[in-house]
């Protein structure tokens, strides 16, 4: 059976999809030189050099970086280096991508849309605030309760975390709850001098955004 494409790039995502997809590629390290249509899956201080290789042959996966001339599919999900479940991920597409590419990434649950090339850099930003700031956000609380000798037994601040994005699914807006949402005063003043800096002032910030 022929290869639809090849991934370059053995970072989380590479090998995810390569093990989602199976026989119907090749996973590559980003120094291979494969003669078909190639899916680079590299760092974005890399695109660039290796996607001139491939003229007219290669697709990125960055989500913030446009780069006029090679199209772009960017799957909006955190990759940990197996398959998962990725049914309803959005996908975002920039340019021409090869039908046999979105074909594939649909075939895994994606959700494809037309992201303009101008958006790209606002999109990703979104995506950081939602994902890696978001964890950050977890893994301080916990660091912050740890310092003081408090530590959550069970599933810690996970399961307030799910919790809330259970409910923001259900209800957006309307499912954000808390000090903030309820406009208690007395406890948000209560609970910022609790915290040391600089996480007071991301608490009240982030509380007082407007959403």
């Amino acid at each position: 059976m022929p290869h639809a494409f090849t991934i370059l790039g053995r970072g989380r995502a590479g090998q995810a999809l390569a093990v989602a997809w199976g026989d119907r590629i090749r996973l590559e390290p980003s120094t291979a030189a494969p003669a078909d249509l190639v899916l680079l899956a590299v760092p974005d201080r890399t695109v660039a050099e290796v996607a001139a290789r491939f003229p007219g042959r290669c697709v990125h996966m960055s989500g913030s970086l446009d780069l006029p001339g090679v199209p772009c599919a960017h799957p909006l999900t955190s990759f940990g280096g197996r398959a998962a479940d990725w049914k309803g991920t959005p996908l975002a597409l920039t340019g021409a991508v090869p039908k046999v590419l979105v074909t594939a990434f649909t075939d895994l649950g994606f959700v494809p849309f037309d992201l303009p090339a101008e958006l790209k850099a606002l999109y990703h930003a979104c995506a950081v605030l939602t994902s890696a700031h978001a964890a950050t956000l977890w893994l301080g609380a916990a660091g912050l309760l740890a310092q003081r000798g408090v530590r959550l037994p069970g599933r810690g601040l996970m399961a307030l975390a799910e919790a809330t994005q259970r409910n923001v699914a259900r209800q957006g807006a309307a499912g954000r709850t808390g000090p903030f949402a309820r406009g208690d005063e007395d406890t948000i003043a209560r609970d910022a001098a609790a915290l040391p800096e600089p996480w007071r002032e991301i608490f009240l910030k982030l509380g007082r955004a407007d959403v």
